[in-house]
C-alpha cells in the first residue's frame, strides 16, 4: 500500500460488529449469537448526493462526508440486525420460535428501508433539536431572567451549554449496557486502523499493542464542530432583524436556530478539513495539542476491546483490503472520505 492511502481507510461500530469501509468498498463483520462471525462486502454505490462535485470541494465536503457516513452506517446496522435475528444463526441446540410468522423478505426489506430513510431524518432533527436549539433556548430564557442584553455574552453562554449538553448526553448513554458493547467495538475498530496506520501486520498481538484513540474519529469531528461554532457563533449577531430582543423568545431563539442552522455546513466543512489536517499531520506536536479536547472525548466513546471483538474488526479491515486490491482502477482524490466515524447512536 503506498504511504498515506491508509488515509482512505476508516470504519465504524456497530451492534456486535464492525464495518469498515475504503474508497470504493465497505464490509461488514459482526459476531452471530452462535459465535460465528458474519461477513459482507458490498461496493460504494454513488447516491445522488454524492453525485454533485459542487459538495466535494473544500469546506463543503464535510457535509456530504457526514451525511455518507450516517447513511452506511445505518446500512452496517441493518445488516447487522438481520444476523442477530437470522435463525440460522441461532445457538447449537436452540431451535427457531414455532409461533413466530414467517419471514417476508421482500416486505422485511422495504420495511427496513423506510425504517432507515426515518432514522436518518429523525437522527438530524432529534440532534439540531438537542445540540442547537436547546442551548439556544436555555441561554436567552436565562439570560433574560438575569436581564443581562449583551448579545456576545448569550452567544457564548449557548455556546457552552452546547458543549455540556453533549458531553453529558455521551457520558449518559455510555452507562447503557448495549451501548458500552459498541464503545468496545468502537475501540477495536480504532485499534484495527491504528494497526494499518502504522505499516503493522493485521494480527492480533499487533493490533492489542495499538491505542483506542484515533484523530480522525467522529468524536473528534464532532468537538471540532463545537469550538468551531463557539468562535463563530459567539459574534454572529443574536437579533439581526430588529436589533434588539422581542417580547417572544420563542420567536428570538427560532431565527437564532435557522441562522445557526444555514452556517451550519459551513462550520461543518472547516470542521472536516482540521480533521483532514489532523491526520495527515498527527506526529506533530503543535497539531495533537490543538485536537486534545477531541482525543480526551474518545475516553467516552471507546473502551479497551475484548480479543473476540478485535478479531471481527480485523475481518472486517481485511476484507476491504482483499476487495481493493482486486479492484485495480484509480481513485479520484476527490471521492475518498477520510472521515473515520464514531458510531451512529440512533435516539
Amino acid at each position: 500500500m503506498p504511504k498515506g492511502e491508509y488515509l482512505q481507510y476508516g470504519g465504524q461500530a456497530i451492534i456486535e460488529g464492525v464495518m469498515m469501509r475504503s474508497p470504493r468498498y465497505f464490509s461488514v463483520a459482526c459476531r452471530a449469537p452462535n459465535g460465528e462471525i458474519v461477513i459482507e462486502t458490498e461496493a460504494i454505490e454513488k447516491t445522488w448526493i454524492g453525485k454533485q462535485h459542487w459538495l466535494k470541494y473544500p469546506f463543503m465536503r464535510g457535509s456530504l462526508a457526514l451525511l455518507d457516513a450516517m447513511a452506511l452506517g445505518l446500512r452496517a446496522m441493518k445488516f447487522a440486525s438481520n444476523v442477530q435475528l437470522d435463525p440460522k444463526y441461532l445457538p447449537e441446540g436452540e431451535t427457531p420460535d414455532a409461533s413466530a410468522k414467517p419471514r417476508n423478505a421482500v416486505k422485511e426489506a422495504k420495511i427496513q428501508d423506510a425504517a432507515i430513510g426515518f432514522t436518518i431524518v429523525f437522527s438530524i432533527a432529534f440532534g439540531l433539536l438537542l445540540f442547537n436549539y436547546v442551548p439556544n433556548l436555555v441561554a436567552e430564557l436565562t439570560q433574560r431572567a438575569a436581564g443581562n442584553t449583551n448579545e456576545r455574552q448569550i452567544n457564548f453562554i449557548a455556546e457552552i451549554v452546547k458543549f455540556v449538553i453533549f458531553i453529558g448526553y455521551i457520558a449518559g448513554i455510555g452507562q447503557l449496557k448495549d451501548v458500552k458493547e459498541v464503545f468496545k467495538y468502537h475501540g477495536a475498530e480504532h485499534k484495527a486502523i491504528n494497526t494499518l496506520e502504522a505499516e503493522k501486520p493485521l494480527v492480533f498481538e499487533e493490533c492489542l499493542k495499538q491505542t483506542r484513540l484515533h484523530p480522525r474519529c467522529g468524536t473528534s469531528f464532532a468537538m471540532i464542530v463545537l469550538l468551531v461554532g463557539l468562535l463563530v457563533f459567539t459574534f454572529v449577531p443574536r437579533y439581526p432583524i430588529t436589533g434588539h430582543k422581542t417580547a417572544f423568545p420563542l420567536i428570538d431563539v427560532s431565527v437564532r436556530f435557522l441562522i445557526e442552522l444555514a452556517i451550519l455546513p459551513l462550520i461543518a466543512g472547516t470542521a472536516y478539513e482540521l480533521l483532514r489536517l489532523a491526520g495527515r499531520f498527527r506526529n506533530q506536536k503543535v497539531v495533537n495539542l490543538f485536537f486534545k479536547p477531541g482525543i480526551w472525548m474518545q475516553y467516552l466513546t471507546t473502551r479497551e476491546p475484548e480479543e473476540g471483538q478485535i478479531e471481527v474488526a480485523l475481518v472486517a479491515l481485511k476484507a476491504v483490503l482483499e476487495a481493493e486490491e482486486s479492484d485495480k482502477a484509480p481513485v479520484e482524490e476527490e471521492e475518498v472520505n477520510e472521515l473515520e466515524s464514531a458510531p451512529v447512536v440512533v435516539p
